[in-house]
């Protein structure tokens, strides 16, 4: 849970590099894609708050799906970028073809977001993976010098009597 966590806060805080960046240097809006988010939730109506809460949101989703995938097979940062086409595709094509402020954004820069954010999810997690502290090996009962003792005492070899 904790590596879904880190890998949440890495993707939906890099991941909309690209976008802000083609804003930029467009002179376009670089608030445009959060606001259109809010459009999502019930009510329909932009708003920057109500557009981070459901990017937010919607972001820890994937990322929990992704999470729970490479708890199981760890991900490649080509699958990571594999997964982020796959939920573009399902964000923008699918669901933002119903959503007129999502239709209204610039396809690519926010395909580039999803990309990266699913490049970045993978990153994270394996960082996480990296940096997470080896599992216990399986614990044995009783110290090597106890195990020793009651070995020689099933063979019959108990402690000889001092001289």
């Amino acid at each position: 849970m904790k590596n879904a966590v880190k890998a949440w806060t890495v993707a939906a805080t890099g991941s909309g590099l690209p976008s802000t960046l083609h804003a930029v240097i467009t002179r376009g809006d670089p608030l445009a894609a959060t606001r259109a988010a809010g459009t999502l939730a019930p009510g329909g109506k932009a708003g920057l708050v109500r557009g981070a809460l459901v990017h937010g949101l919607v972001s820890a989703g994937w990322t929990a799906a992704l999470a729970y995938v490479d708890s199981r097979r760890p991900l490649s940062v080509r699958e990571g970028v594999a997964a982020g086409a796959a939920i573009a595709l399902l964000d923008l094509e699918i669901v933002g073809r119903r959503n007129s402020a999502i239709r209204a954004l610039p396809r690519g820069p926010q395909w580039l977001d999803h990309l990266a954010y699913g490049a970045l999810t993978a990153l994270a997690l394996k960082a996480a993976r990296a940096s997470a502290p080896a599992p216990p090996s399986p614990r044995r009962t009783g110290t090597s010098a106890a195990r020793s003792r009651r070995a020689r005492g099933a063979a019959g070899l108990g402690r000889r009597p001092r001289a």
